[in-house]
């Protein structure tokens, strides 16, 4: 668990300077360039990643279960991560509706797949980590939507055409990898 708990620190820590320490991030900025830091910023990313990735390998060898969810869980899981999937899908689509009225839809969606594993998976580990990413992403949206505010961001209107690629693209992603990247990557079939 210990790994898992380093790895967490670390990748989390990288993506919360933006919402803890924002001031001293523009000065860096300013100080080294932009190249530097988002290198520097994407070796800690890497590395922390990295170690979540292994400490969480680890920790599913011996699991600590706290409760054993209901099979329906695994059902809502999976509606809800359909949605995570258009969400996260939207923050890289132009002019789609979702970014248009949500904003910040990435983080949504990383809010909501984090909230889904949590709903189907009863152990310590998965605990830790999912519980961790959604205390992140809530920090991060309010984080984003203060800065919405002070600066006066004004989104553009989403078009029809780019909300329907924003859903049909994300749902497509979803069932690939839902029906077979996470059993491949993961070594779990949520749905297969």
């Amino acid at each position: 668990m210990g790994i898992l708990l380093l790895g967490l620190v670390i990748f989390l820590g990288v993506h919360s300077v933006r919402i803890f320490a924002e001031p001293w991030r523009n000065a860096r900025i300013a100080a080294w360039g932009k190249g530097p830091w988002m290198g520097l910023y994407s070796l800690g990313s890497l590395l922390g990643l990295v170690l979540v990735c292994w400490g969480f390998g680890l920790a599913r060898q011996q699991p600590v279960f706290l409760w054993q969810p209901p099979v329906a869980m695994r059902h809502i899981a999976g509606l809800l991560t359909l949605v995570a999937f258009v969400l996260v899908t939207a923050a890289y689509v132009p002019r789609n509706g979702f970014k248009a009225r949500l904003h910040h839809p990435m983080v949504l969606g990383v809010k909501l797949w984090a909230f889904a594993h949590l709903l189907a998976n009863g152990n310590l580990a998965h605990i830790v980590l999912f519980g961790s990413i959604l205390l992140w992403a809530a920090l991060s949206f309010k984080a984003a939507r203060g800065r919405d505010r002070a600066a006066g961001t004004v989104y553009t209107p989403g078009t029809t055409s780019a909300t329907v690629t924003t859903v049909v693209v994300g749902v497509l992603a979803w069932a690939a990898f839902a029906f077979w990247a996470h059993g491949l990557l993961i070594g779990v079939r949520p749905l297969g």
